[in-house]
């Protein structure tokens, strides 16, 4: 569920054909600027991605607020700190969600295949949050910012007449406090990205990848 660097990515929505899942899934909609959850809600149930964008973060005591990730379609969200959830959830796009009971999977109760899923979502998220980490604590500006294009760009973009286009619902302060950035070092490298033709922007919250390549380069060396 983390935009990270991770390359390898199975939708964790994706259950084998065939197989009858004995109790009848749980759908839900959400509007922009709706909770899925609040930090510190008892965590009843964790939730399938089927479609929109919604942002996971905490606020510390200071007021300072940290992105944790942005869960996108194929995403389980929601695993629990204990028995409470450890992150607000907000749609920043309109979405749905399929929402598991916890006590289900706890008494291992319900589908082998449901279990399968969340068990290789669990395990995705570990080591996207060990990418997360990697990226906050030795990774550059320039880094940080084409990382985040790269595989936004994998998960969701759409290639045609040799560009990938890719939606930005999150605003520019989502991706700064995902990245440990501010807004204004997210915009200048977002403007320096631009100015080298290696993307474009077709309006605000859309992204034109001109050059692949030079987004990958970007990623990995040290500018």
């Amino acid at each position: 569920m983390y935009v990270t660097l991770s390359s390898a990515f199975t939708p964790a929505i994706a259950a084998p054909v065939g197989i009858p899942n004995p109790a009848p899934a749980q759908r839900r909609t959400l509007s922009v600027g709706a909770h899925l959850f609040r930090e510190g809600d008892i965590a009843n149930n964790i939730y399938e991605i089927t479609s929109g964008v919604f942002r996971l973060s905490r606020v510390l005591d200071d007021g300072r607020r940290q992105v944790i990730a942005f869960g996108l379609p194929g995403d389980i969200i929601g695993f629990p700190n204990g028995t409470v959830h450890h992150s607000d959830c907000e749609a920043i796009q309109a979405g749905a969600v399929i929402s598991h009971r916890r006590h289900t999977l706890d008494t291992l109760k319900g589908d082998d295949a449901t279990h399968q899923r969340l068990l290789h979502a669990a395990l995705r998220e570990i080591s996207a949050m060990q990418d997360h980490l990697m990226m906050l604590g030795r990774k550059s500006a320039m880094e940080k910012v084409a990382s985040f294009l790269v595989t936004l760009s994998d998960r969701i973009g759409t290639c045609r007449d040799e560009l990938t286009r890719c939606a930005l619902p999150m605003s520019r302060a989502d991706i700064a406090d995902f990245l440990g950035l501010t807004i204004e070092t997210v915009s200048r490298t977002l403007t320096r990205l631009r100015k080298a033709g290696v993307i474009a922007f077709d309006r605000a919250q859309t992204v034109l990848i001109k050059d692949k390549d030079a987004l990958l380069s970007a990623a990995q060396a040290r500018v």
